[in-house]
């Protein structure tokens, strides 16, 4: 399916989402409850620096991303590597509520946000004809560290201290990751292409916009609308569990075992939505992207007992399969790949930027005294709305065509 070189960059692209995982925030998450222990600060002072700094992430994510359009692939990936390493490093030096902050920007800037981008605009760029089965599989290193992370950490933490553990994962990073990149990109450059020989997967003609088009074009608006309900409502969902557990009285095994049908059926719907990319592109995909999320929603509002539990978050995990494949997919398709590292510094941004904004829209409806039912109707309306406008303008997502 894939030659060598082309297999040398889909690794690339999975071993950069895996170790962007240091970043996510189910992996932050795992140190919680030990960094407020250390500080002696609250679930709320804690969430309102986690925020602040992702929300500061994403604004500089749009324009030290750009970056990527104008530097080798290999020595931007080495400098993105130096920086997690000293990130991880730094984190392990938490002693402050100041330096709690500049940890987790530091944290979020570098991981969730640098890594993943340089990831996936790189196999997107690369791969046309098979773009999507190859995002599906890069995106597949995320969801292999969030399957073995955690349960690491938790053993780990039990052996050392937290500190120890940053600090080994910097090193670590520092070895291997420059070497590895190495190996596998150090001849990739900006018009290595996939090889092709259908002449319908041509991308020459296609008009190759710059961010400053895109941004004046109205379409893009509506596509981030729904691309964003997915970071926003789930990562609202993941902080605030408990209070969803509280309110639906379903207990905490049962919120745990729920998370587990998340994770498999995101799995199954990340490798399955690759190849349903390649055969019927992103375009004509990304109406149905949200409608398991709205559905999911609706359950949360109308129905009470355990099993609906694993039904709302199995139909997230449906929903967050098919949004990370075509998420770096549909800019590629309508807007080119040649300037796609400036697009999707912007579209990182502004996914890094809904999750601190989820964060805190949904811990403001709570201290406001809103049901997660109330709370739930809120997103049923943002969807619907996404989902309406996404079909108004559908026949005006097909790429521009050049002259020849």
């Amino acid at each position: 399916m894939f030659n060598n070189f082309s297999l040398k960059v889909i690794i690339f692209g999975f071993i950069f989402t895996f170790f962007s995982s240091f970043g996510q925030s189910f992996f932050l998450g795992l140190f919680n409850s030990s960094i407020r222990e250390t500080l002696s600060i609250t679930h709320g002072q804690f969430g309102s620096i986690y925020a602040s700094a992702t929300l500061l992430s994403s604004f500089l994510l749009i324009w030290v991303g750009k970056k990527i359009d104008d530097v080798n692939i290999f020595k931007f990936a080495f400098y993105v590597t130096l920086l997690l390493s000293f990130s991880c490093f730094f984190f392990s030096k938490i002693s402050s509520i100041a330096f709690l902050f500049i940890a987790v920007f530091f944290m979020r800037f570098s991981g969730q946000g640098l890594m993943s981008h340089t990831a996936t605009t790189t196999i997107t760029r690369y791969f046309t004809k098979s773009r999507g089965k190859a995002l599906s599989t890069c995106w597949f290193g995320l969801s292999t560290a969030e399957f073995i992370l955690p349960v690491l950490i938790v053993f780990l933490l039990t052996i050392t201290t937290w500190q120890n553990i940053w600090i080994s994962i910097s090193i670590f990073i520092l070895i291997f990751l420059p070497l590895i990149s190495f190996i596998l990109i150090k001849d990739l450059n900006f018009d290595s292409r996939e090889e092709i020989k259908d002449s319908k997967f041509e991308e020459k003609n296609i008009k190759q916009w710059k961010r400053i088009e895109v941004l004046k074009d109205s379409k893009f608006y509506i596509i981030c609308l729904n691309m964003l309900a997915m970071p926003w409502i789930a990562t609202g969902v993941f902080v605030y569990q408990s209070f969803i557990t509280e309110s639906k009285e379903w207990g905490v095994f049962v919120i745990a075992q729920s998370f587990m049908v998340y994770s498999i059926l995101s799995l199954i719907t990340l490798l399955a939505s690759g190849f349903l990319i390649d055969k019927f592109t992103s375009r004509k995909l990304i109406i149905f992207m949200n409608i398991p999320l709205l559905i999911s929603a609706l359950v949360l509002i109308f129905f009470d007992t355990p099993i609906s539990a694993f039904i709302f978050l199995g139909l997230i995990g449906i929903s967050n399969g098919l949004a990370n494949v075509l998420g770096s997919s549909t800019w590629a398709e309508i807007y080119g790949v040649k300037y796609i590292g400036s697009i999707k510094a912007l579209t990182t941004a502004l996914m890094v930027f809904s999750t601190a904004f989820g964060t805190a829209l949904f811990g403001l409806l709570i201290d406001r005294g809103f049901s997660i039912e109330q709370i739930a109707l809120i997103s049923v309306i943002y969807i619907s709305l996404s989902i309406i406008s996404l079909y108004s303008v559908r026949k005006k997502l097909n790429p521009k065509y050049l002259s020849n």
